[in-house]
């Protein structure tokens, strides 16, 4: 069906919006700066047994909030920074200490009094891929119906996919080449290690990588080839 896509941006806000066959199917606002998926180095300030939860200062006025299934443990090594895959059964105490340096990504955004919820599980979005730094398991977007081209993209995940990482691959990707999605990895592979080294420089609390702002977003995750316009 005929997709178009409409941006309207002003400094207070941005608009975006999905119209498909003449009928609004998605539209998104982004009225203030986010900080979701935005990586930080923060420090433990206090460990709460009883919550299974830790808060940590990434600079943001009030302490994010770590809970203790949304740290990993197992190390892998990636890079000189030890990076971690969790297990069940942990307990806060057992994975931070108050004092602390850790390298977090906000999941969610601070409300009220409330601080953002935090993950030292990485996620960084590309053009056709997301890749996982701390991950273990890779996937094909669901979106992408044909068994036949999921197939094909699994075996060139397999053969690029670096070890010890996880990857997505995103409904953009569906049928493009195998060299585009090896730049697009070349790509966010070099985003995570300016990451490692950046938080081994960084002072806590410190921003070391903040993501795209919504009209952005939609060029790299809307557009596709079949999009009739923008």
């Amino acid at each position: 069906m005929p997709t178009d896509i409409l941006i309207s941006s002003d400094p207070w806000e941005n608009r975006v919006a999905i119209i498909e066959d003449g009928s609004l199917a998605e539209i998104y606002f982004e009225r203030e700066e986010k900080v979701i998926g935005s990586i930080y180095k923060g420090k433990v300030q206090n460990v709460l047994p009883g919550m299974g939860a830790s808060f940590v200062d990434i600079g943001l006025g009030r302490n994010a909030f770590l809970y203790v299934d949304d740290i990993n443990k197992t190390p892998l090594n990636i890079g000189d920074v030890e990076v971690t895959s969790g297990r069940s059964g942990w307990t806060i105490g057992e994975k931070v200490s108050k004092g602390d340096d850790v390298l977090v990504q906000i999941v969610k955004e601070p409300r009220g009094l409330k601080g953002a919820r935090i993950s030292t599980n990485i996620s960084l979005p590309g053009r056709y891929l997301i890749l996982m730094p701390t991950g273990k398991y890779s996937g094909v977007s669901r979106k992408i119906d044909s068994a036949e081209e999921r197939n094909r993209l699994k075996g060139i995940m397999k053969r690029i996919r670096p070890e010890g990482m996880a990857t997505v691959v995103r409904t953009a990707a569906g049928n493009v080449s195998e060299a585009e999605l090896i730049a697009d990895l070349g790509v966010l592979i070099r985003m995570w290690h300016g990451i490692l080294e950046t938080f081994k420089r960084a002072q806590a609390p410190a921003l070391l990588h903040k993501d795209m702002n919504l009209v952005y977003k939609a060029a790299r995750d809307f557009v596709t080839p079949d999009i009739d316009h923008v």
